[in-house]
């Protein structure tokens, strides 16, 4: 069984799970239902204070925060709380409690994860990519952050992973290994279309082992391809997007154009 966790702006998604015998737990301990819902790929993260008669906690789907409202009888109702006025009534909670500790854990892993600068180190923002030697997508996305780049507005981190064909492992190899990793992406990148860097004749482990962490890492964070960008919002909130930023999107994801 699916459940409906996509929320629409000002739609109630309803979802009435466990019969009305499923009483709820005693306050202060979870109930029954919220591990109904885990086992359909919700995480149910921390309890707030929600409506009478009605326990409220804060959840996330895939990338998305929800409310989870637990009534009397043991059922559940997921979706978005709206009030009087016509707002979302638990929005700066969930910010709170979902979108800002899972984000800041995204963030933390992609910091420890294995990346290639490209920009200013002390660039005012940053913004990670997983990035495949012969992903033609990213290297679109690199000429078009190039205005970004240039200014120092902008340090793009390349989460390198090699997936996309046989010799990708050992480009990123050759990239990694190199004296100066950030001149060997701008040489992968600016010679993209003559065939890129030379790939390496070996991967040591210590690299397969790196390359494997971003792709599993990758995964993880719900991306399929390259390339995938993270980058924050301006209200700190994590953001992620699959496939090359165009359009509106750039802005987006790599702030205002300079």
């Amino acid at each position: 069984m699916n459940f409906p966790f996509r929320l629409a702006t000002a739609l109630l998604a309803v979802v009435l799970l466990a019969p009305a015998s499923a009483l709820a737990d005693k306050a202060g301990e979870r109930p029954p239902v919220l591990k109904a819902l885990e086992r359909h790929g919700l995480t149910v993260l921390e309890e707030f204070p929600g409506p009478p008669n009605l326990r409220a906690f804060a959840a996330m789907s895939n990338a998305q925060a929800v409310a989870v409202y637990v009534a009397a009888d043991g059922s559940a109702i997921v979706g978005t709380r709206i009030d009087a006025a016509g707002a979302e009534a638990d929005a700066d909670k969930l910010k709170e409690l979902a979108l800002k500790p899972v984000g800041d854990k995204i963030w933390a892993d992609l910091q420890a994860s294995t990346w290639i600068r490209d920009g200013k180190p002390d660039a005012p923002r940053i913004v990670y990519t997983f990035s495949d030697p012969n992903c033609p997508y990213c290297n679109r996305f690199w000429h078009a952050a190039r205005p970004w780049i240039d200014a120092g507005k902008v340090q793009l981190r390349h989460v390198m992973v090699g997936v996309i064909r046989k010799d990708s492992p050992n480009k990123a190899a050759a990239m990694l290994t190199a004296k100066d990793p950030s001149a060997a992406l701008l040489e992968n990148e600016s010679n993209f279309k003559q065939g890129g860097i030379k790939p390496a004749d070996t991967i040591p482990a210590s690299i397969a082992e790196k390359l494997d962490a971003n792709r599993r890492l990758m995964g993880q964070l719900g991306f399929q391809g390259t390339p995938a960008t993270v980058s924050r919002d301006a209200d700190g909130i994590v953001q992620r997007r699959s496939g090359m930023p165009q359009g509106p999107e750039l802005e987006s994801v790599l702030g205002p154009r300079p």
